[in-house]
């Protein structure tokens, strides 16, 4: 397994190299610049603020001097949020994110796992149908309209819950309600489909010609093969919502990551897209590595190479 684990982590470090060099002259290739929307500003002030931030030299040299700074762990200054460095507000804002997209993933798997797993053992049923209907709602239903529809019944109509922020927990329950909405529905069909193929192995055959009963047959033996899909999704899945939804995130006006990076991208603030562009491709590749570990914990049987 140690010797897996190095060549994943060698194929990470490369993946991750080819993403901000792929991500760095793609950004470049933009027409303008990001001081080309500030108010009033004279070509001799642009010209300064580019040879402050290193713009004024060739693009080659741009990126040799960024990728020299990366191995360093150094993500640059910010252009539009003066002051602030890239590592700053990644260690500001992605705890906040991370908050609301971890719940948010906890309640998915609590919702997802069971009604997969109970689809299967009344397939064919009306309960079956109707986490049928309600997974494919969820699957197809886009997040802004989610939290619109929140927006309107829970806090317009009723006056339940507060729209904006993060004051109190209240603040939580839309946010995490439109975030695991799509992963617990796209979970429960996976697992749904899962539970039904494990369940027509022979070793299922074989636990129930013993006595045991159907119910104790799946969640006890059929659950631990049946979740691999799962667990396989959960990877990129957690690395995506933890580093926040950027549509919730600006909906709610929470001041996660995701907010951070849609004004990167308007503002052309350079550092900030890069570094939150390497954060989350870091983040999914470490996730995908943990989940590729955790499949030979799950079944003894995979033999990782």
């Amino acid at each position: 397994m140690a010797k897996y684990i190095i060549k994943r982590i060698a194929m990470a470090i490369v993946t991750i190299f080819a993403v901000a060099t792929v991500t760095f002259f793609v950004m470049n290739m933009v027409p303008g610049g990001p001081f080309m929307s500030e108010k009033a500003i004279s070509p001799q002030a642009q010209a300064a603020l580019n040879e402050k931030y290193g713009l004024d030299k060739p693009l080659s040299e741009q990126y040799v001097t960024y990728m020299k700074d990366l191995l360093h762990g150094n993500l640059g200054l910010s252009v539009k949020q003066r002051g602030r460095t890239v590592n700053m507000i990644i260690e500001t804002k992605f705890p906040v994110s991370a908050k609301i997209g971890g719940i948010a993933i906890l309640t998915a798997v609590l919702v997802g796992v069971p009604l997969g797993s109970i689809a299967a053992f009344k397939r064919g049923t009306a309960v079956d149908n109707v986490i049928i209907v309600f997974s494919t709602c969820g699957i197809a239903v886009p997040s802004f309209v989610v939290c619109t529809i929140l927006m309107y019944v829970l806090s317009l109509k009723l006056g339940l819950l507060p729209t904006f922020g993060l004051a109190s927990w209240k603040n939580y329950i839309m946010p995490v309600m439109a975030l695991s909405l799509y992963p617990s529905s796209y979970i429960a069909r996976l697992m749904r489909s899962s539970m039904l193929d494990v369940m027509g192995q022979d070793y299922m055959r074989t636990a129930r010609a013993k006595g045991l009963s159907q119910m104790v047959s799946i969640f006890k033996h059929a659950l631990r093969n049946a979740i691999l899909p799962v667990v396989t999704y959960l990877g990129p899945l957690l690395a995506y919502t933890v580093t926040g939804s950027f549509i919730v995130e600006k909906i709610f006006t929470i001041p996660g990551l995701g907010s951070e990076f849609i004004g990167s991208i308007t503002g052309r603030d350079y550092p900030l897209i890069m570094g939150t562009t390497i954060f989350l491709a870091t983040l999914m590749v470490i996730m995908n590595v943990l989940v590729d570990v955790a499949y030979k914990f799950i079944d003894p049987r995979i033999n990782l190479k």
